[in-house]
């Protein structure tokens, strides 16, 4: 397979007894890579001891064992068949390559997971193959992502190299027979007893009420569900969640009106006053954690938290802010539903799931019927993420991305456009638009691969992770954008609203929590500070659209998953789904469910770090009930197309 000057020095053995040590070589090799995960991640897992990592492993044996016994059905079948051919040398150089570029291909997904896990906070799954086809342009962010981890392929390559020449270390021979017919029927008989414990591995277990494992059943070995990542293997998600379907019907509740009286999304405005025609802006953030911004986190006093976001930070203290805002995602195509259309991202991402043609309502398609223009900007290159795609859907009339923007010489090489001079365009392509309007920009420069432009290096504080300087570059950007807009007649009629897509793993240990990898900023901002003031109580990105909505005083029905936060009476959540499993926030607490079981309970405000499970010790029947009703309304209305008031 290799052809290298050192060798181990060859032994033949027993074949099944070869079987077995090849197959027991995998399993440490993917015990090992789990072991560099865990290294990789620590600051992602902090409740997790020596001894429960020893539990961790053993754990992770049992998915292990499902995940290598599919990939190697094939090797496994053609190095038993009952024939004597299989002990010539091409025969065992052919199955030699099967199994290295098949078992190669396993441990590239767990190395890459290594990394990946900071951004999407679970093993890959199978919708990575959707999003990858969604989104045509990465192929020169995963050439960035290889250069930038180049450790990544080198690691692979000892890994290979090394299961080659262990692979080699233990020759096959056949067991010798007086009677040269009984070698084949024995065979058999060894295929049969292999098979059957081939379907108990898989399976994960041999009772016959045993069910399939699931990425489920790693929460037995861990003390809370974000440990979950570690007792798992990336082959086994990815094939676990192949064909999945997103959505499907939940029956937590027996009748329709049950359902309704606990939670509805279906928002009938009550009382409204005259409409107001004020121009909506949103501005969505790439990846600005609430971490970043200064005065979001009184409580951190490291210097080099407090200087990334001057800008912003000004901007919080003449805006209504919310300081316990979160994400309901934590990828870019999570959070653009959520915002402009009151979508959560719950199981899989809207955009790529097999729902993602429902009729939905955004704000750009009810206010559209108000006599408003609309109009979506993003600084890629077109078809990036498919925005230009969802844009269309959700009733956004114009689309401005680096086609339109049409200067390459702005080109960051990679995601799109610099965002200073992209906002600039963003200001002055609303300027030509008639009031009232309502747009959106979704900025691109705050991410890998962490750079800011050239007559901008070293003019940005380089923080405690590569990419602080690239949240000051857009920060910087913002206040750019403002300065020009505050000189445009629309601007005094405009209600701001500022967020992030998601946040992101920072160099504060505090943020990084389950809870707080979701939070992020959320505020509002108008010029002649009507709207101003800090509020405490939970809020996320769903919120936004009926705020704006409240706001305008619009006044006809509508669906989003979120609440008006100018409304004190409202009942404020954050739900979230990771690691298979829902989170829900509501008060103080924090509480997980898997489908219809509860499974963890902490209260966030007292135990920040979530150590200590709450299970069986407090009763949150209400809680869990609305989160139960969201969940159902959720997915039964993704599954019936119910996403909009029909008349």
């Amino acid at each position: 397979m290799l052809n290298l000057r050192f060798k181990l020095k060859e032994h033949a053995a027993n074949e099944y007894l070869v079987l077995i040590y090849r197959f027991a070589l995998l399993m440490a090799f993917y015990s090992f890579c789990r072991i560099l995960f865990y290294l990789f991640n620590i600051p992602s897992f902090p409740k997790v001891t020596f001894f429960s990592f020893l539990t961790i492993l053993k754990g992770g044996l049992m998915f292990d064992i499902s995940a290598l016994l599919y990939l190697n059905t094939l090797y496994m079948l053609l190095f038993l068949i009952p024939f004597q051919i299989k002990f010539s040398n091409w025969y065992q150089t052919s199955l030699k390559w099967i199994f290295m570029i098949v078992n190669g291909a396993g441990l590239a997904f767990n190395l890459i997971d290594m990394i990946y896990y900071r951004y999407i906070l679970k093993r890959t799954t199978a919708s990575m193959f959707d999003i990858a086809a969604y989104d045509a342009g990465n192929s020169k962010l995963i050439v960035r992502f290889f250069y930038d981890f180049w450790y990544l392929p080198f690691i692979l390559i000892i890994l290979m190299v090394s299961l080659s020449l262990l692979y080699s270390f233990l020759k096959p021979k056949p067991f010798r027979f007086t009677r040269s017919y009984i070698y084949p029927i024995s065979t058999l008989f060894a295929i049969l007893i292999v098979a059957t414990l081939s379907i108990i591995g898989m399976r994960g277990g041999w009772r016959h009420s045993t069910r399939p494992i699931t990425m489920n059943n790693a929460g037995i070995f861990v003390n809370g569900p974000e440990e979950m990542s570690l007792v798992q293997n990336t082959p086994f998600c990815i094939m676990r969640t192949w064909g999945k379907k997103a959505f499907e019907h939940k029956s937590y509740f027996a009748t329709e009106e049950e359902l309704n009286r606990i939670y509805t999304p279906v928002h009938v405005p009550a009382n409204v006053g005259p409409p107001r025609k004020d121009n909506v802006v949103i501005i969505i953030l790439e990846s600005f954690s609430r971490a970043f911004i200064g005065s979001l986190i009184p409580q951190y006093k490291d210097p080099r938290d407090k200087v990334l976001t001057p800008f912003l930070d000004s901007l919080c203290h003449e805006s209504m802010v919310y300081s316990n805002a979160f994400a309901t995602g934590i990828k870019s195509i999570d959070g653009i539903p959520s915002v402009t259309a009151g979508i959560p991202a719950l199981v899989e991402p809207y955009v790529i799931s097999e729902r993602s043609g429902n009729t939905i309502n955004s704000l750009a398609s009810l206010l559209n019927v108000q006599g408003y223009q609309s109009a979506f900007f993003h600084g890629a290159p077109n078809g990036s993420m498919g925005f230009d795609a969802f844009t269309k859907i959700a009733g956004f009339q114009n689309y401005y991305g680096r086609n339109e923007y049409g200067n390459d010489a702005d080109f960051d090489g990679v995601w799109g456009i610099w965002d200073e001079p992209f906002m600039q365009y963003f200001a002055r392509g609303m300027d030509e638009m008639k009031e009232p309007f309502i747009t959106t920009l979704f900025s691109v420069s705050s991410h890998h691969p962490y750079e800011v432009p050239e007559k901008y290096k070293g003019k940005f504080p380089e923080g405690r992770i590569p990419l602080d300087k690239c949240i000051s570059y857009t920060d910087h950007s913002l206040q750019k954008f403002f300065d020009t807009a505050r000189k445009m007649p629309w601007f005094k009629n405009t209600l701001f609203v500022i967020t992030a897509d998601h946040s992101i793993e920072s160099g504060i240990v505090e943020y990084h929590t389950l809870v707080n990898r979701f939070a992020i900023p959320i505020l509002f901002y108008r010029a002649d500070g009507s709207i101003k003031g800090v509020d405490n109580g939970l809020a996320e990105q769903t919120d936004i659209m009926p705020t704006v909505l409240n706001y305008l005083n619009y006044p006809f029905p509508y669906v989003a998953f979120g609440n008006n936060l100018f409304d004190p009476s409202s009942k404020r959540f954050v739900i979230n789904y990771i690691q298979e499993s829902y989170q829900f926030l509501s008060g103080d607490y924090a509480f997980y469910m898997t489908d219809n079981k509860l499974d963890a309970i902490y209260n966030r405000k007292n135990d920040p770090g979530l150590i200590f499970n709450l299970l069986g010790k407090v009763d949150l029947k209400e809680e869990i009930q609305l989160g139960k009703a969201i969940i159902q309304q959720f997915n039964n209305r993704m599954v019936e197309n119910r996403m909009v008031v029909r008349e």
